[in-house]
């Protein structure tokens, strides 16, 4: 079979972590909407004046009154339980890190894992930017409590796949003053462009990062956005055919746990999507013979997640509507596969602890 079950410690060890970061991302959004900036009283014209301060901009909230007092003993004393909810819910995710290397639950490769958690703080993840190809696969295993085949998982860079046409959020709209290679830097500062005006970026270790979007249906007319910000040096997406259907495919989102051992958040596309997408790809003939076989059980493996583990059946129009009748044809060959038998590779697929 293309995948195997965790055992219940493992299951309830990830359980576990997940609600614990669930609780803290979701305290850590209160604290970046409600509690960013400060406070703080002064006196102007013999009147005492209530300041709040957001980044650079300061506006008066009123004078001293019952209404600016209550709001200023809520701010202060709402931030200071938050934090340190945050800084309790944080102290345990460290404290679980190691025991889910430990077990074996550390899936995402590093780097994938700190560009992806800091892209979720920035409101990116999910509404510009969603995951697509191998580390996809994260999100799936993760959500059904499997473990994939390493030959399927096996990747040395991360698919970002760019919807331009969703507004950035308020927080999200920062990242037009550093752009995604801005982002990228400020968790390793080795990532470059490959070349002026790339759509992938690398560090030194050679971990790459790829900015890809749909194909205008016109192609020497093409006016649509292309990068997060419009600074000179930053990654631009390349237009791909095909993946018109993607940016308008449901969505899917799941937490793992990356090779350090912290959670990684994943948004991707539905994994029946994800998997017609693969079987669509492994059929281009002009494409590499190995890529091909590789694309093909990668898509037969997600088929199976999504229809034996996650109860998504390949039936349901509303969900793959989005697809050509082509695509949805492939059904048949991701689905040929017994799902219930070896691995095509003949390899074992249990874990070496």
């Amino acid at each position: 079979m293309f995948f195997t079950e965790l055992r219940g410690d493992q299951q309830r060890q990830l359980i576990d972590t997940v609600e614990i970061f669930e609780a803290w991302r979701e305290a850590n959004v209160e604290r970046r909407r409600r509690f960013s900036g400060s406070m703080r009283w002064v006196n102007r014209g013999g009147r005492r004046y209530l300041l709040r301060k957001v980044g650079s901009r300061e506006r008066s909230l009123g004078p001293v009154s019952a209404e600016t007092q209550e709001a200023f003993e809520r701010f202060v004393g709402g931030r200071e339980r938050n934090g340190d909810r945050l800084s309790g819910l944080a102290l345990r995710l460290d404290q679980m890190a190691p025991v889910n290397k430990a077990m074996g639950l550390g899936r995402v490769p590093v780097t994938a894992a700190r560009i992806l958690r800091d892209l979720d703080e920035r409101d990116l993840l999910g509404h510009q930017l969603f995951v697509v190809g191998t580390n996809a696969l994260f999100a799936y295993e993760a959500r059904a409590g499997v473990r994939l085949a390493a030959e399927l998982l096996a990747t040395g860079d991360v698919d970002l796949l760019f919807d331009s046409r969703r507004r950035l959020s308020l927080v999200g709209r920062q990242v037009r003053e550093i752009g995604l290679l801005g982002i990228l830097r400020r968790l390793d500062h080795s990532f470059s462009p490959v070349r002026k005006g790339s759509f992938r970026a690398a560090n030194r270790d050679g971990y790459f990062v790829d900015l890809i979007r749909p194909e205008s249906r016109d192609v020497m007319r093409d006016e649509e956005r292309d990068a997060l910000s419009d600074l000179q040096e930053e990654i631009h997406g390349s237009p791909i055919s095909g993946l018109g259907w993607l940016v308008n495919a449901p969505r899917f989102e799941a937490i793992a746990i990356g090779e350090d051992g912290y959670p990684a958040p994943l948004a991707c596309l539905d994994p029946r999507v994800f998997a017609l997408h693969k079987a669509w790809v492994s059929s281009d003939e002009r494409r590499d013979p190995r890529k091909r076989t590789r694309d093909m059980d990668q898509a037969r493996a997600c088929a199976a997640i999504a229809a034996t583990r996650l109860g998504l059946p390949f039936s349901d129009d509303s969900a793959l509507s989005v697809l050509p009748a082509s695509v949805r044809a492939l059904e048949s060959r991701v689905r040929a596969a017994d799902i219930g038998g070896a691995h095509p590779s003949g390899r074992s697929m249990t874990p070496g602890w």
